[in-house]
């Protein structure tokens, strides 16, 4: 019988791109829209913590085991930011577009040179809401930030996230070769390995 684990996101992106990542294993993948799971408060000043925040919340109202990831984007021009505020970085209800904008804007006379960024993922597993030694994982993307978007896939700032060794942004790259480069690839093999033990 297939183990059912709650995702811990309302993004349909990240459901569908975890849900195709995991499809090998005998897990079912539930969002935790399917158990009215509340959205949970981000406070937490890391990766780290705002996932595990995620994961004991969609545990908590599922009673299923959790998996929850914190993502963003890091640029070093601007000492890290987006970060953990990737998500909401042009305004609490900001759509992929407004903080694709704010981050060129913000980019402006930056050179190509000091463009430089990487995608973080960390990815959180607990077996139940007190779950006291949880599963960490982490990932992280190299690339630097284009000065147009390119690429109709994926989300977020994808369009913006040039990889140099496949020459195009993340948003030209089909969604299995994304599946096998990215951060949340990274962590999720990670996740995998350690789940399979």
């Amino acid at each position: 019988m297939k183990q059912r684990i709650v995702l811990a996101t309302g993004n349909h992106g990240k459901v569908a791109e975890l849900s195709q990542m995991l499809a090998g294993l005998d897990i079912d993948v539930v969002p935790q829209t399917v158990f009215s799971v509340p959205e949970i408060e981000e406070t937490g000043l890391t990766f780290v913590e705002n996932a595990i925040l995620k994961a004991r919340n969609a545990a908590k109202y599922s009673g299923l085991p959790a998996i929850a990831d914190d993502s963003g984007l890091e640029v070093d021009a601007l000492n890290g930011a987006p970060g953990i505020y990737s998500a909401r970085f042009a305004g609490p209800d900001a759509r992929d577009t407004d903080n694709n904008t704010k981050l060129l804007t913000e980019l402006t006379d930056v050179t190509d040179a000091e463009r430089t960024a990487r995608f973080q993922c960390v990815l959180v597993y607990l077996r139940h809401e007190n779950d006291p030694v949880p599963l960490i994982c982490q990932g992280s993307w190299e690339g630097t930030i284009l000065h147009t978007p390119q690429g109709e896939n994926g989300f977020g700032y994808d369009p913006l996230f040039y990889i140099a060794s496949e020459n195009g942004s993340s948003a030209e790259l089909p969604p299995e070769q994304k599946n096998q480069l990215s951060h949340r690839a990274q962590a999720l093999r990670q996740l995998i390995t350690k789940l399979q033990k």
